[in-house]
């Protein structure tokens, strides 16, 4: 299954006024074109041809792609909120979650810590370990070997994509995109996370820094080059910073 990776508060930052104000009004008119990988492209397209975008970075199409998703989840999310109890849990949150039916009340004493100010992301079983943000935890469940399950429900994802992930192996804190001010901090032997863009998908997946070529940065940032190796199939890619984040 091909899932492009929602960010939804990590999104690209470089767009230009007049490139957010075009995708504005594109939002209002081309309804669920937008997500169209070809439309995305001649998008993108325009925008790297145009005089605004002179000595800043190359958009790529699925930089668009994320910025219609995000704007289409914001969206559905105001609806949403509008028929919820002010009570309710927030998305991406694990308030209350200790308070859960559990399935297993042998460990019936036992409570997960408050993270309710923290963010997640979580490795899905069906992608190839690649990582999605998690949007809510629905349920937990605690195994006969002591450790602990949650229900994952993914951000730009309905129930039908829920999934019973091991906390500690497959969950973790969501990981931050690196600046060009960071990169100095990036070790060979790190493991990161990587944007990966194939012809038919764009995901997140773990990768471990093999070779760093270090380069005078310019007007457009960090010019160094990162050899990554990732984890899921052991191939390797030498990437710009933009396209990594930092692991918490």
């Amino acid at each position: 299954m091909d899932r492009l990776r929602p960010r939804e508060r990590q999104v690209f930052s470089g767009f230009t006024k007049a490139e957010i104000e075009k995708m504005e009004k594109l939002l209002k008119e081309s309804g669920e074109q937008l997500l169209n990988r070809e439309f995305c492209q001649k998008i993108a397209q325009s925008f790297n041809r145009s005089s605004g975008r002179a000595g800043k970075p190359i958009v790529k199409w699925a930089e668009v792609h994320s910025w219609f998703q995000n704007q289409q989840q914001d969206a559905r999310d105001a609806s949403k909120n509008m028929h919820v109890l002010p009570k309710a849990s927030p998305p991406n949150r694990m308030d209350g979650i200790s308070q859960m039916p559990q399935e297993d009340s042998s460990k019936a004493g036992e409570k997960i810590p408050d993270l309710s100010e923290l963010e997640f992301e979580a490795k899905s079983s069906k992608d190839a370990a690649c990582r999605y943000d998690v949007d809510m935890f629905v349920a937990h469940r605690f195994l006969g070997t002591g450790e602990v399950e949650v229900r994952v429900r993914f951000v730009g994802f309905g129930a039908e994509e829920d999934e019973w992930l091991n906390v500690k192996k497959a969950v973790r804190q969501r990981s931050v995109p690196l600046e060009h001010s960071e990169c100095h901090t990036v070790k060979v032997g790190d493991v990161l996370l990587c944007f990966q863009e194939r012809r038919d998908q764009a995901i997140y997946y773990d990768a471990r820094v093999l070779e760093i070529q270090r380069r005078l940065h310019d007007i457009r940032g960090c010019r160094c080059l990162f050899l990554i190796k990732y984890d899921h199939d052991n191939t390797e890619e030498r990437v710009r910073l933009r396209r990594l984040c930092r692991v918490r």
